[in-house]
């Protein structure tokens, strides 16, 4: 199940600072930063049967489709997906467990989101399962 972990924000005449205090990257290995081209373009569909990953808006705002692969050899196509949209300004931080499929498509130019994931990149080509934007017929 997908879950957010909150944060918050403090500002003074210094400036401001983000946090997620409650995130607990023990399990974390790598991250990387996401910034799409323009709106239009929908990144997705990617899905992990054993790599599970936390995504974070550093800027902008995201929609984010899920979904929850029912059989690693042919996906449904007609799985529910569920649709959450990360802004931030919301300061969370978005659980996706292993077993899902996601779309990215960016809400406001130059957001970028930061994504961390449980396994070293060697390790990540080996579960990486990919569907065309297309695939699954219940998003939104």
């Amino acid at each position: 199940m997908i879950s957010f972990i909150k944060g918050g924000a403090a500002a003074d005449h210094r400036g401001e600072i983000r946090f997620v205090n409650d995130f607990d990257m023990t399990n974390v290995k790598r991250f990387y930063i996401i910034t799409n081209a323009d709106t239009e373009l929908v990144r997705g569909w990617r899905a992990h049967r054993i790599e599970e990953r936390w995504f974070y808006v550093l800027s902008g705002a995201f929609v984010v489709d899920i979904v929850k692969i029912d059989d690693w050899e042919k996906a449904s196509r007609d799985l529910p997906v569920e649709q959450e949209i990360m802004r931030a300004s919301e300061q969370r931080v978005l659980h996706v467990p292993i077993g899902h499929g996601l779309a990215w498509r960016a809400l406001e130019p130059n957001s970028e989101l930061l994504v961390f994931a449980n396994s070293k990149i060697e390790d990540a080509k080996l579960d990486d399962y990919t569907y065309s934007v297309d695939y699954f017929v219940n998003r939104k």
